[in-house]
């Protein structure tokens, strides 16, 4: 049996977990990896590299995965069902776990008309519940979607998004518990912004009794400025964004400052829901402030298991 990754063993250990986000350039400059990857280096346990973010073409996931691999990060690999079909996702999931990669998020994927080429067709052969239970089955039973025997599986840590703020509210801890059912590890949610409607969805979590079984990550993204945070509001589904923390936000005199304080503030108060297993800290395009915000939340270092 393969040894369990750095990510899967923090978060068995029960220690408060640290993931980040690397976003692959647009161009084949593999240069820009590891200079983010220099940036996180330290800061998390491992990194999220995405798949075609916002639908738009970077280089692939897998590629950017193997790169801050050498960099001294662990990945994890962002796998969408826009834009391959259970051939293509399985293939490309034997040639990672190939490469040693060992964590893997399973996403529906944002719809091609956010992106740079919105002509385009998108596949969703799979959405997000059937490929964790697909993935799932690969690892534990050794078998393709199709039921062929794989002769060396793929063994990957595997987690799913979750998105506590989308209408119905009620129904989204029963959507989570789909995807526990299907075989999701743990879960990343979507950004915190209100505290009050997450706290209501952990809550509803634990009534499931999900949290026993599956380690949940709080999203946390420092916002850069007040239009950030307008255009989230306005575009962004499943996103909930109050007022009070536009206004913060417009009357800051320094909002980058004040968009790594909101960030710590929002990770010191998740960290006191029962339930939440660590942190996904997203900084858009803004890798350099994973470490400072880590350091100031007081998640630094990060423990060697």
């Amino acid at each position: 049996m393969k040894s369990k990754s750095n990510l899967e063993k923090v978060l068995s250990s029960r220690k408060f977990a640290v993931t980040a986000e690397l976003g692959p350039p647009k161009s084949a400059d593999a240069n820009v990896v590891r200079t983010k990857a220099a940036y996180l280096k330290g800061a998390c346990d491992a990194v999220n590299i995405t798949d075609c973010q916002t639908a738009i073409v970077r280089m692939s996931s897998i590629s950017a995965g193997v790169i801050a691999s050498q960099e001294g990060l662990e990945p994890v690999i962002q796998m969408t069902c826009r834009d391959r079909n259970r051939i293509g996702i399985q293939s490309d999931l034997l040639g990672a776990a190939a490469l040693g990669l060992q964590n893997l998020l399973c996403l529906t994927g944002d719809h091609q008309s956010f992106g740079n080429h919105p002509q385009s067709k998108n596949v969703h052969d799979l959405d997000s519940i059937s490929l964790l239970d697909m993935v799932r089955n690969m690892r534990d039973k050794k078998i393709f979607q199709c039921a062929e025997e794989i002769e060396v599986e793929p063994r990957f840590f595997i987690g799913a998004a979750a998105s506590p703020f989308s209408d119905p509210l009620e129904f989204r801890a029963l959507r989570l518990k789909k995807k526990y059912d299907a075989g999701a590890d743990f879960i990343q949610t979507q950004i915190v912004y209100n505290l009050e409607k997450f706290s209501l969805w952990m809550k509803m979590v634990r009534e499931l009794g999900l949290e026993r079984n599956l380690y949940i990550l709080a999203g946390i993204t420092p916002p850069k400025s007040a239009g950030m945070l307008k255009y989230m509001k306005k575009f962004v589904p499943g996103q909930d964004v109050p007022d009070e923390l536009i206004s913060r936000m417009e009357s800051a005199k320094d909002p980058e400052e004040e968009g790594i304080k909101v960030a710590v503030e929002m990770i010191e108060k998740v960290r006191q829901i029962e339930g939440i297993a660590g942190v996904h800290i997203m900084a858009i395009e803004w890798e350099e402030a994973v470490s400072e915000i880590a350091n100031r939340a007081g998640l630094l270092p990060r423990p060697i298991v």
